[in-house]
């Protein structure tokens, strides 16, 4: 920067460190094309994104809570002053693509790129914080794309065939699980639009249409979106991101037949997956009334703008009546960080999702006869514990979140809301690559929950939008089961809320009534 250009101010919750396996291979080609994401602030004045009062369609939310167009404008003259040009620009979404070579880009926004390696692959990488023009600072929440390390994993968990043969280990298909859980009957979430969110792998429509005809249903219309040129690409394998895909479309499908399903598929970095969430959130064609997502990664490998740019999102959804559900994570409670520390997943820790969590079950006659929080010998366990970015919600005060068990004990918002089955030793039967296999992790529990949701929206004829804030209240003991016994490391599970299973595995349609009273109740 010469001495006479305009001072450059940090962009706060910016900043980046390299992972510590991360090698260093060079400087990047910095005539390479490449597109980020810049998120504006929301428009000054009107309507809170969740107020808890009416809800607002996705043009109301729009006008009232999009983007102002001068502060979408003073974005573009900023690109343009750098020689970069503006792809698009959404004004419901707060956020415009900018494109250029990388060395532009990189210029534009103050920061040093290099290539690295690590063992999720090579990446274009950055350490310390974005700079903006002081006129820019206060406007611009969010640059997302400059670092492109991959920021994410699936939650989820193979059954390995050597163990499919011993007698503790069942499996089951979704309709089975649904059962179990006394879903709703009667509605199949017709009407009903489910995203699910996908950060790589695909699926096969052959492959999908044979499994659920294996099932006895209609398979459901599957939908694929492209976000930021990510698409429908199946890797072939199946413990993989294809594993995935397959088990949120194959329990969405199973749980909620009638609804369509749009999977988003983006690239796995933090700008990816914070572009598909808005996509899906502001989608106006395929409008989802749920959003399912099973993939996530340890808070401490967050950004806070990445953090709080999605928080923001999931609250948009609130404020328009829209569910999103998130997976807790299968490593328990050190969530894959090996500093000895007890550390949430996130999206899951974001105060406006519902966090699911995982058990492991045991059927008997077609009935459940112990439920316990999922943790096995092969180092499998379900996610959760206290978050180190975000403050205990209003609706989980009373909820008794005990302190982090890590030093100095924080108060904060407690991981997860709610469970289902996960433990891959009794897990799901799902068609994958044209593999059968037997598929666990919090994975499964987030499209579960995700189908649960959209039958409940059918069969009450609204979208039941934020659950959070009646999940601890007035449904609590009676649309749960509650799981007391067993651990994820640093939790042990407790009757009432814990952080290991929230408040319990679902009781469907005491679920469903108790929605139904508080509707009838609200309305007098």
């Amino acid at each position: 920067m010469s001495d006479d250009a305009p001072p450059r101010l940090p962009l706060a919750g910016s900043e980046r460190t390299l992972p510590e396996d991360a090698e260093a291979l060079g400087p990047i080609d910095p005539d390479e094309p490449a597109e980020i994401t810049v998120v504006v602030r929301r428009r000054p004045g009107g309507v809170e994104p969740h107020s808890g009062g009416a809800l607002l369609t996705r043009a109301q939310f729009a006008a009232a809570r999009g983007a102002d167009p001068d502060d979408l404008a003073r974005v573009e003259e900023f690109a343009t002053a750098h020689g970069l040009a503006v792809a698009s620009v959404d004004a419901a979404r707060r956020s415009l693509v900018l494109s250029g070579n990388i060395g532009r880009l990189a210029a534009a926004f103050g920061v040093e790129l290099a290539v690295y390696r690590s063992p999720q692959g090579e990446f274009r990488g950055r350490t310390g914080a974005v700079q903006l023009p002081e006129e820019l600072i206060g406007v611009v929440e969010g640059v997302l794309g400059l670092d492109d390390r991959p920021q994410t994993t699936p939650h989820l968990r193979l059954c390995p065939q050597a163990r499919l043969h011993e007698a503790a280990v069942v499996a089951f298909d979704p309709t089975e699980v649904a059962r179990l859980y006394d879903f709703p009957t009667g509605v199949t979430g017709a009407g009903e639009t489910i995203a699910l969110i996908e950060l790589g792998g695909g699926y096969h429509p052959a492959e999908i249409r044979r499994y659920f005809s294996t099932l006895g249903i209609p398979a459901p219309r599957v939908v694929p979106v492209s976000v930021d040129g990510a698409g429908n690409h199946p890797t072939g394998t199946a413990d993989g991101p294809d594993g995935e895909v397959a088990l949120d479309i194959e329990v969405a499908g199973a749980v909620a037949p009638g609804a369509q399903l749009a999977v988003y598929f983006a690239p796995n970095t933090d700008r990816g997956f914070i572009d598909a969430l808005t996509t899906a959130v502001h989608d106006a064609v395929r409008a989802p009334s749920v959003v399912s997502i099973s993939w996530g990664s340890a808070e401490a490998g967050w950004t806070r703008q990445a953090m709080l740019l999605f928080d923001a999102a999931c609250a948009d959804a609130a404020a328009m009546g829209v569910t999103v559900c998130c997976a807790s994570g299968d490593d328990g409670s050190a969530d894959r960080v090996g500093d000895g520390r007890a550390h949430a997943d996130f999206p899951a820790s974001s105060p406006h999702v519902l966090g699911c969590g995982g058990t492991h079950l045991t059927v008997r006659a077609g009935a459940i006869v112990e439920e316990t929080a999922w943790h096995d010998s092969g180092g499998g366990s379900t996610g959760g514990g206290v978050s180190d970015v975000f403050a205990v919600p209003p609706w989980q005060e009373s909820a008794g979140v005990p302190p982090s068990a890590n030093p100095g004990g924080r108060h904060g918002r407690g991981v997860p809301d709610v469970s289902g089955v996960a433990d891959p030793a009794s897990g799901y039967r799902v068609l994958v690559d044209g593999r059968l296999a037997v598929v666990g992790g919090t994975s499964a529990v987030a499209p579960l929950w995700a189908g649960l949701v959209a039958l409940c929206n059918e069969a009450l004829g609204r979208p039941v939008g934020f659950l959070n804030p009646q999940l601890y209240g007035s449904l609590a003991q009676r649309a749960f089961r509650d799981i007391t016994t067993g651990s994820n490391g640093a939790y042990s599970a407790a009757p009432g809320w814990d952080a290991c299973t929230g408040l319990g595995s679902p009781r469907g349609s005491l679920l469903l009534t108790g929605l139904r009273d508080a509707a009838v109740a609200a309305a007098r």
